[in-house]
C-alpha cells in the first residue's frame, strides 16, 4: 500500500506552517531517516562550488541553515552566506546553530520567498540549495531568481531527492520511502502529514532530465546532474554564463 498525500499544494503558507511545525525534530529526523548520509550530500554540494575564500553564498530554502554553516566550515570557506527560507521556525532554529557556532558575523539568515529573492542582481557568486527546490510553488521562477542575483560565472549547486532507476535498489527505496519514512518521521515529529508529503512531493517533482532542461532554460550553462547513494539524490549543477 502506497502512502497517499491528497494535498500537494506548494502555497508558501501551507509549506511554511507544515515545516514550521516540524522544525524542532528537523534535523534529527534528517540524520535518523538518511542513517547520516545527508552530512555527505551536503558537503558533496559545496565541494561542487569550488570555493576559493572569498565567495559570497546565497543558501536559498535554507531551513535550519544546514547547508549555509556546512559552505562557512569547508576547506577554503565562503567569505559569507546568506540564508533565505520563508518558514520562521526553520530559520530560528537555524540561527541557534550559528549562535552556537559563533557564526553570526559570517551568515546572516533572512525571512523571504525563492521566487522573490530579496538580493540584488548579480550579489552573489555560488547559490545552493538542499532539498528545498520541490517545495516551491513556481521551480521555474526560482531557477531565474537564482540565475538573477549570481555574478557572471557564479555557480549552483542544487540537492534535491528522486527515485532510483537501478532495478534491485528501487523497490526498497519505495518501500522505505512510502512505508517506514511517513511512519518513522510521523511518530517523532509528531505532525500527521509532513512525513507523508515528502515522498509524494519527490514523486510529483520534475525527472532528472526535466530539471535539468529548466535550469538552462533559465539561462544556466554547463548543468550536470549527477546521482549519488544509489541515485536517491541528485546534485545538480551550473553556472551563470
Amino acid at each position: 500500500m502506497t502512502v497517499v498525500v491528497s494535498d500537494l499544494s506548494k502555497s508558501p503558507t501551507r509549506i511554511a506552517e507544515m515545516f514550521d511545525a516540524i522544525a524542532g525534530r528537523y534535523d534529527l529526523l534528517n540524520h535518523l531517516l538518511s542513517a547520516g548520509i545527508d552530512r555527505r550530500w551536503r558537503k558533496r554540494a559545496i565541494q561542487a562550488l569550488s570555493l576559493t575564500g572569498r565567495e559570497r553564498v546565497l543558501d536559498l530554502c535554507a531551513g535550519t541553515a544546514d547547508l549555509a554553516i556546512s559552505a562557512i566550515q569547508a576547506q577554503p570557506p565562503a567569505a559569507r552566506v546568506v540564508g533565505v527560507d520563508f518558514a520562521h521556525a526553520m530559520l530560528r532554529v537555524g540561527q541557534e546553530k550559528i549562535k552556537q557556532g559563533r557564526l553570526s558575523d559570517r551568515i546572516t539568515l533572512v525571512r523571504g520567498d525563492a521566487t522573490r529573492v530579496p538580493l540584488a542582481d548579480g550579489a552573489v557568486d555560488a547559490v545552493t540549495i538542499g532539498f528545498g527546490i520541490r517545495n516551491v510553488e513556481n521551480t521555474a521562477a526560482a531557477c531565474g531568481e537564482m540565475h538573477r542575483v549570481l555574478a557572471p560565472g557564479g555557480r549552483i549547486a542544487i540537492l534535491e531527492f528522486a527515485i532510483p532507476a537501478t532495478p534491485g535498489v528501487r523497490p526498497l527505496y519505495l518501500w522505505y520511502f512510502n512505508h517506514v519514512l511517513p511512519r518513522l518521521g510521523r511518530l517523532i515529529s509528531r505532525h500527521a502529514s509532513a512525513y507523508g508529503y515528502l515522498p509524494a512531493s519527490v514523486g510529483a517533482f520534475a525527472s532528472p532530465d526535466e530539471f535539468v532542461t529548466i535550469l538552462r532554460q533559465r539561462g544556466f550553462v554547463d548543468v550536470a546532474a549527477v546521482r549519488l547513494t544509489f541515485g536517491i539524490v541528485v546534485l545538480y549543477t551550473g553556472r551563470r554564463g
